[in-house]
């Protein structure tokens, strides 16, 4: 894990902290590949310099987000804002399914919009 990363984690409540290990081993382990780092401030995890999952400390929860997740076709995973972005929040430890997010992860490396190049393209988005 990114020492940083590692840094975010235990800089959060005791049942913050849970939920951040929790997310950020079963990335690590099931994207090996992916480059790791803090960007706008949370962990988020990248393949070939494109974002592919990140989360976050909000008012009342851990934000799991996905930047390609709507197109997942998972109902767990909530759509956010305009582009094909998905997430999961969670409360407690125990609401982390990891059969779930390892099934997310391996759509993760395989379903992905060019977020990389979004600014290049004028904000239109194209499906890897």
């Amino acid at each position: 894990m990114h020492p940083d990363i590692a840094t975010y984690n235990q800089n959060q409540s005791p049942a913050d902290q849970e939920i951040c290990t929790l997310l950020a081993t079963e990335i690590e382990r099931h994207l090996a590949d992916a480059e790791s780092k803090i960007w706008h401030a949370h962990p988020v995890w990248f393949l070939e310099g494109n974002p592919i999952v990140g989360y976050s400390r909000l008012k009342g929860c851990i934000r799991l987000l996905f930047w390609s997740g709507d197109s997942f076709d998972e109902p767990s995973l909530v759509k956010v804002g305009k582009f094909p972005a998905a997430e999961a929040r969670y409360t407690d430890v125990t609401q982390v399914s990891t059969e779930d997010l390892t099934r997310w992860l391996a759509k993760a490396r395989d379903i992905q919009w060019d977020y990389k190049n979004i600014v290049r393209r004028k904000g239109r988005l194209e499906r890897l």
